[in-house]
């Protein structure tokens, strides 16, 4: 079986980094009460929720005028130490601190054709075709789908099925209402979907594909929106998910993610079950049915 790539996806418009800088921070700062980081609380009324601005300066040892300009989108020349201090001060977890920095001090890169697709070396995708019994797929920027093994088609559904442009992760989450149905904890499936794309954002605000993305689904799903306006950020790593399949039930797997050394923007996810567990005789009994499987996968969440 060919492994599928998935071509590039139409370009748009770039996301505004001053206002995402602005917006991240003052999500931050909101979701924190004076007793979260040691302050005294007085009871008084607050026109706003969380911290004041005023109070996280203090916190991160800055003045107030400085944090002002810094959460008004005004990140030049700002040193790592002053945002290691931010960071510090509004309690922001490693992947929160490196997208506040790649929001602040964006890396300066030299232009690259934007209409260009990401390509997957000819050696990982004959490394996915011979994984036997084990469920992995490649992702690049964007959350594309770039490449699968027959195993994943046969539990996710075979997305050679789907056009080009549909093999996107959050395209399926929110604009396929089959990938409800898929996913036990859709609620969660649907947060850490946000929180991937809302670090890609960070990364690479001039993107216009993904601007472009985040218009269609904003303007298609309210979920999205709603999650999208809370600057969530996340980094795939390592977890479990659990999965109804229609020939075989409910699966419980284990997921690890491997970035690429040689290109960080793609990694490769893989889905295995315990040893000697029923997810893990289901995920046999996909494996020997082959074709059969990977028919009933193409069926059941592209429907």
């Amino acid at each position: 079986m060919d492994v599928q790539r998935n071509p590039a996806h139409e370009p748009g418009t770039g996301l505004d980094r001053r206002a995402e800088l602005s917006e991240f921070l003052r999500t931050r700062r909101a979701r924190l009460k004076p007793e979260d980081v040691g302050l005294p609380d007085f009871g008084r009324h607050r026109r706003v929720p969380g911290l004041r601005r005023e109070e996280l300066a203090q916190l991160a040892g800055v003045s107030v005028a400085y944090y002002t300009r810094l959460e008004q989108g005004n990140g030049q020349n700002v040193s790592a130490e002053v945002l290691d201090s931010i960071a510090r001060a509004l309690r922001l977890t490693d992947a929160e601190h490196s997208h506040l920095t790649h929001l602040a001090k964006p890396k300066q890169h030299k232009k690259k054709p934007t209409a260009r697709a990401q390509q997957v070396r000819v050696a990982l995708r004959q490394l996915l075709d011979s994984i036997d019994g084990v469920p992995a797929y490649i992702v690049g920027r964007r959350s594309d789908i770039l490449a699968w093994n027959r195993m994943a088609a046969a539990v996710f559904g075979d997305w050679a099925e789907l056009p080009p442009q549909e093999r996107n992760w959050a395209r399926l989450v929110f604009l396929n209402p089959a990938y409800r149905e898929l996913y036990v904890e859709w609620d969660q499936k649907q947060s850490d979907m946000v929180s991937f794309l809302r670090m890609d954002a960070g990364c690479h605000p001039d993107d216009p594909r993904l601007s472009a993305l985040v218009g269609e689904l904003s303007l298609k799903s309210e979920e999205f929106r709603r999650l999208w306006a809370r600057h969530d950020v996340k980094e795939k790593s390592h977890g479990v998910k659990r999965l109804r399949h229609p020939l075989v039930g409910e699966l419980t797997l284990s997921f690890e993610t491997f970035r690429m050394v040689d290109d960080a923007e793609q990694s490769l996810i893989t889905y295995h079950a315990e040893p000697g567990s029923p997810s893990a005789e289901a995920l046999r009994l996909l494996a020997s049915w082959g074709t059969d499987a990977t028919r009933a996968g193409r069926t059941a969440p592209h429907a």
